[in-house]
Parts: C-alpha cells; structure tokens; sequence
C-alpha cells in the first residue's frame, strides 16, 4: 500500500509521515530527497548554473537555496523550469525505493502531489490541513516573514481544494495527540 501525504506548507506533512513510519510504514520524504540528493547531482546542478547563471550559486560554487527560492518563488516559469528538471529524478528515486519492498507499506511526502497530478502514483492520498492563521504562524516560526510565507502558499493549490480532492483528511491545529489519534483511526480502517 502506498499513501501519498500532501497538505498546505506549514501543515505538518512531515509531522503525519513520521507518524505513519512509527506505526510501520517505509516513509519517502521528497523534499529531503530533491534537497540531499537532486540538488546535489553535478548534472543539476550544471544545468541550473547554465539555465540561471552563477547568482544562485555562493562564493565556493555551492548551490545557494534561498537564493534559488527567490527566483523561483516570484517567477512563475522559472519554477515550472525546475520542477521540469528535478521531478523526474525524483520519480526515479521513487521507483528505485518502493521496487526494495513492492508489497510493503508506504508513505510519500509529496507536497505538490495535486499540483503534479500525481494522484495515480498513491492507493490513498492523505491531505495534512490546518486553519490558515495557524499555518502561517508555524510559516513564521521556521523563520519565513509574512511576505515569503505568502508567496510560498500562493504557488501551491488552495489547501481547500486540496481537502476536496484528498481521499483522507487529517486535522493538525491542535496536539500532536490529535493527530496520532487520527493517524491511529485512518492506519486501522486500512
């Protein structure tokens, strides 16, 4: 079984995978993946110099990533551009996981699971949600001003649409306790 976790930046998706992995299942975190792995291959990284030029790169040659957010943030085709580079390596790395354990069970982090049309990759997809002013307050807490935390949630689909399309939803603007009960509810009607 593959669940596919997605929800609004700020929402816990990491909170509910790392749930879901204390109760079994082999956990994929596509942020870490694009962040440790793709963003580290010399090929990306040669094509994001050559695409974007050397000011997303700092002083040793070494990818700036908030630099790279400010560009890609702001301008629409440039972000479409990099998704168009990283995806599909993530979606390798992907294969290459899930084929360790085919019959195993599996939760992806996948925060733009809808935005990709992803949704045939997952048996079920889980949507994290919580109040806006909750999200942007946790937005703020990891440091991110009001205008950045803005800018990041305008790039992904309205969190509500998200909830309509989710086959589960999980609620996470209360304790981690809520949320483990939930995750408890969804693991044993599995």
């Amino acid at each position: 079984m593959i669940l596919g976790i997605t929800g609004g930046i700020g929402c816990g998706k990491t909170t509910a995978a790392s749930l879901f992995e204390k109760r079994g299942f082999s956990r994929i975190d596509s942020d870490l993946l694009i962040r440790n792995t793709v963003l580290a291959s010399s090929e990306v990284l040669n094509e994001i110099r050559a695409h974007l030029g050397k000011s997303v790169f700092d002083s040793q040659g070494a990818l700036n990533r908030s630099a790279l957010a400010a560009i890609v943030f702001t301008q629409e085709a440039e972000l479409k551009w990099l998704e168009n580079l990283t995806h599909p390596r993530l979606f390798d790395l992907w294969r290459g996981q899930l084929a360790t354990n085919p019959e195993g069970k599996w939760v992806i982090e996948a925060p733009l699971l809808f935005e990709a049309n992803l949704q045939n990759w997952f048996d079920f997809t889980v949507c994290v949600a919580c109040s806006s002013d909750l999200q942007r307050i946790r937005l703020e807490q990891r440091g991110l001003n009001r205008g950045l935390a803005e800018q990041r949630i305008s790039q992904q689909l309205p969190l509500s649409r998200k909830v309509e399309w989710a086959d589960f939803v999980l609620w996470n603007s209360s304790s981690t306790a809520f949320l483990e009960a939930q995750i408890d509810r969804l693991v044993a009607n599995l």
